[in-house]
C-alpha cells in the first residue's frame, strides 16, 4: 500500500526514491511487525488467557516436568505472529507482485488450519485436536494451489524444473505434474517440520527467524539479476520482494519471541508453527532453493527424522531408538535443562544456516 503510494511521486520527488528500495522496505516491515506485536502482545495473551481457563493441554506421554512447569499457559499464540506480519506485509509490500500473494495466503491459509487444531484441542481439553489425515488433506490442498501458481509464475523450463545448489549449471526437469508433487512436499514437510519442532519455550521460533532472515538474503539475491549472474545462481524475477515478506516475519518473530521467551507467557501453537513452516517452504520452493532448505532448516529435518525413526524402529523391533521423540524430549529425559537444549539448538541452527548460505558461493 505504502509502496505505491509513495512510489508514484519519487519520480517527481527524489526523497520518495527510497521506498524503491527493496533493502529499506525489509527493514520497515520488520520494525512495523515488531512494533505491533509488542503493542498487540499483552491484549492477545490476555484474550487468549481469559478464554482458556486450562491453557494448551499437556500430553500425558510427554515429558512430566511439563505438566507441572507448563500447564495453564495459553496457546494460538501464533495469532501475534501472524497479526504483526500481516499488515507489515501490505504496508511495505508490493501488492502486485504475485510470488507475495502466493506466500502470504500459504502462511494464512496453514495458520487457518493450525488455529482449528489448536481450538479443537482447548475446547475438548485434549490433545486430540482436528484428525491428523484430515490437517494433512487441506495443507496439501493449498500447498498444490501454491506450487502450481508458481509454476504459472515462473518462465520456463526453470518454474518446472529442481535447481541443484552445488552444480550452477545444472537443472532437473521434473514436468509440471513431478514439481506440483514435489513443491507439495518441500511446503508440507517443512510445515509439520517446524510443528513438530515447537516443544520448549523459544525453541522454535528462533530457528524460524535463523531461516527467514536467510531466506530473505536469498530471496533478494535470486530476484536480483547482477547478484544472480555473479553467484551463479538462477535469476527469478520477481522473487527479490519476498524479502519484505521474510522481514515482516522476522520482526513478527521477534515480538513474539519477548513474550515466548523462558517461561514462557504464551505458546505459539499450532497456529503458530503451521503458518511459520509453511511460508518458509513456499519461500523456498518460489525462489529454487528448496535443497537448501534442507540445510538451512535442517534443525527441523533432525526434528522430523527423529520422529519418522522412533516410529519406524518400535513397529518393526519393538525398541526404541531415542528416550523420546522429538529430538529435543531425547534430551530433556538424559536430564538436560531446558534452557541448554533451546540455546544448543539455537546454535545448530545458525551453524546450518551458515553452511546453507555457503552453498551460494561455492563453484
Amino acid at each position: 500500500m505504502i509502496y505505491h503510494l509513495l512510489t508514484d511521486y519519487a519520480d517527481q520527488v527524489s526523497v520518495f526514491n527510497v521506498f524503491r528500495y527493496i533493502t529499506f522496505r525489509t527493514g520497515a516491515a520488520m520494525f512495523t511487525a515488531l512494533l505491533v506485536s509488542f503493542l498487540l502482545g499483552p491484549m492477545v495473551i490476555e484474550g487468549l488467557r481469559a478464554r482458556q481457563s486450562q491453557g494448551q493441554p499437556i500430553r500425558e506421554d510427554g515429558p512430566q516436568s511439563h505438566l507441572l512447569t507448563k500447564k495453564g499457559t495459553p496457546t494460538m499464540g501464533g495469532l501475534l505472529i501472524l497479526l504483526g506480519m500481516v499488515p507489515a506485509v501490505l504496508l511495505w509490500g508490493d501488492l502486485a507482485n504475485p510470488y507475495v500473494w502466493i506466500v502470504l495466503l500459504v502462511t494464512l491459509g496453514y495458520g487457518a488450519i493450525g488455529f482449528a487444531d489448536d481450538y479443537m484441542k482447548v475446547a475438548k481439553v485434549n490433545t486430540a485436536g482436528v484428525p491428523g489425515k484430515i490437517k494433512l488433506f487441506f495443507e496439501a490442498m493449498i500447498a498444490l494451489a501454491a506450487v502450481y501458481a508458481i509454476a504459472r509464475v515462473g518462465a520456463s523450463p526453470l518454474s518446472t524444473s529442481l535447481a541443484i545448489p552445488f552444480f550452477k549449471d545444472v537443472l532437473l526437469p521434473l514436468g509440471i505434474f513431478g514439481f506440483i508433487l514435489f513443491g507439495v512436499f518441500v511446503i508440507v514437510g517443512a510445515s509439520n517440520a517446524v510443528n513438530l519442532t515447537d516443544g520448549l519455550d523459544g525453541l522454535a521460533i528462533v530457528p524460524v527467524m535463523i531461516a527467514m532472515a536467510s531466506f530473505g538474503f536469498i530471496a533478494y539475491l535470486v530476484g536480483n539479476g547482477v547478484f544472480a549472474d555473479y553467484l551463479q545462481i538462477h535469476f527469478v524475477p520477481g522473487t527479490g520482494e519476498l524479502a519484505v515478506f521474510c522481514g515482516a516475519l522476522l520482526g513478527a518473530g521477534l515480538g513474539f519471541l519477548w513474550y515466548n521467551a523462558p517461561p514462557a507467557m504464551v505458546f505459539m501453537g499450532d497456529t503458530g508453527s503451521l503458518s511459520l513452516g509453511g511460508a518458509i517452504g513456499s519461500i523456498s520452493v518460489a525462489t529454487k532453493h528448496e535443497i537448501v532448505l534442507a540445510i538451512i532448516g535442517g534443525l527441523f529435518v533432525l526434528e522430523a527424522v527423529s520422529v519418522i525413526v522412533q516410529v519406524a524402529s518400535f513397529k518393526l523391533t519393538g525398541k526404541r531408538v531415542f528416550r523420546m521423540a522429538p529430538l529435543h524430549h531425547h534430551f530433556e529425559q538424559k536430564g538436560w535443562a531446558e534452557p541448554t537444549i533451546v540455546i544448543r539448538f539455537w546454535i545448530i541452527a545458525v551453524v546450518l544456516a551458515i553452511a546453507g548460505l555457503a552453498t551460494l558461493k561455492i563453484r
